[in-house]
C-alpha cells in the first residue's frame, strides 16, 4: 500500500510544462493544505506541550530524533532555543541519523539503521522524565522507530510527528501527531508538505513548552540572549514596552543586568539587580507574578 505523501499528486501532474509564475502558484496551492491538516490535530499538539512542559518543570529534557530533511528540521528547532529562550543547549538537542555529515550530504541507508538510533539515543543517556522524538514523513524507518522503541523501555515520553496514519511510529508513541498533508507537488519530495508540518508542529511544542516555564511574558521573548546590536535594540525595545519606561531607563536597567525580564523588575519595582534577581527567582521565573502588563499609549 502507498502512503499518501508517496502517491503522484493529480493536481500538478503538468507542473514541468508551466512557467515560473504557474510552478510557485501550483507549489503554494498545495502549501495552503499544510496548515489545515496541522489544524485538525491541535487537540493532541497542545496536549505534548503540556506533557512536556510538566517533564521539565522536574528536570526532564527533550531530544528530537529524525534522518534527513526530518532530521535538519530537529535540528534548526532544538539550535534555537538558547538564543529564544535562554535555556541551556542540553534541555533541547536533536540527533540526525548519520551525524554531522548528514546535515549536509545524503548518508546512504542511515534512516535504516536501527545501530544508529542505538548509539545517538545512548549519547542522549536519556531518563524517564525526558521526552524523546521522533520525526519522520512516513513513519517508517527504523532508525526513528528503534529510538521511540528504546525510548519506551526508559519510560521517557514518547511523541511521533508524522504524516502517515498507519505509521510504524504509532506503536511506540504515547502522543502520535499525524498531519495527513497529502501527495507533495513533486510526487515523494517530503521534504516539502510533510517537511513543513513537522517545522510548524516543533515550532509549537517547543515554544508552547517554553511558554509554560516562563520563558515568554505577553508575548515577548523576556529570557533571550543579548548577543549582537540586532538583539541589544530589541531588548532595549521589550523593556520600553513592558514597562513604559523611556529609552535612557530602559537601557540603563538593561545595562546593568543584560537580561530583559531582570531589567524590567528593576524598573518597575525601583529595586537593583540582585533585588530584581531574587524576586524572580522566588517566583519560578514567572515575570508575570512580579509585575503586570502596561499597555502602550503612543
Amino acid at each position: 500500500m502507498i502512503i499518501n505523501t508517496e502517491k503522484c499528486n493529480p493536481q500538478t501532474t503538468n507542473i514541468d510544462l508551466a512557467d515560473g509564475v504557474k510552478i510557485a502558484e501550483l507549489i503554494n496551492n498545495e502549501d495552503t493544505k499544510v496548515a489545515l491538516a496541522v489544524q485538525k490535530i491541535l487537540p493532541q499538539i497542545g496536549f505534548a506541550i503540556e506533557q512536556i512542559a510538566e517533564r521539565m518543570k522536574i528536570g526532564g529534557r527533550m531530544a528530537y530524533f529524525g534522518s534527513g530533511t526530518s532530521g535538519r528540521i530537529g535540528i534548526l528547532d532544538a539550535s534555537e532555543m538558547p538564543p529564544t529562550f535562554g535555556v541551556s543547549p542540553t534541555l533541547v538537542q536533536a540527533y540526525i541519523s548519520g551525524g554531522d555529515k548528514a546535515l549536509r550530504f545524503a548518508v546512504e541507508n542511515a534512516e535504516d539503521r536501527a545501530d544508529l538510533a542505538e548509539q545517538d539515543f545512548a549519547d542522549f543517556n536519556a531518563k524517564a522524565e525526558d521526552i524523546v522524538v521522533s520525526i519522520s514523513a512516513s513513519g517508517n524507518p527504523q532508525y526513528g522507530v528503534k529510538v521511540l522503541e528504546l525510548a519506551k523501555q526508559k519510560k521517557c515520553l514518547t511523541i511521533a510527528i508524522t504524516s502517515n496514519p498507519q505509521a510504524m511510529l504509532k506503536k511506540f508513541a504515547d502522543i502520535f501527531l499525524c498531519a495527513e498533508v497529502g501527495p507533495e507537488a513533486i510526487t515523494g519530495s517530503s521534504r516539502m508538505k510533510a517537511g513543513t508540518a513537522q517545522k510548524m508542529i516543533l515550532n509549537m511544542l517547543s515554544t508552547g513548552a517554553m511558554i509554560k516555564l516562563g520563558k515568554v511574558y505577553q508575548n515577548y521573548m523576556i529570557d533571550l540572549q543579548i548577543n549582537n546590536a540586532k538583539l541589544y535594540k530589541r531588548a532595549i525595545r521589550f523593556v520600553q514596552e513592558i514597562t513604559g519606561a523611556d529609552e535612557f531607563t530602559a537601557k540603563k536597567a538593561l545595562n546593568k543586568s543584560n537580561h530583559v525580564a531582570t531589567a524590567c523588575i528593576m524598573i518597575i519595582k525601583n529595586c537593583d539587580k540582585i533585588t530584581a534577581q531574587n524576586l524572580l527567582k522566588q517566583q519560578g521565573g514567572i515575570l508575570r507574578k512580579i509585575i503586570k502588563f502596561k499597555e502602550n499609549k503612543e
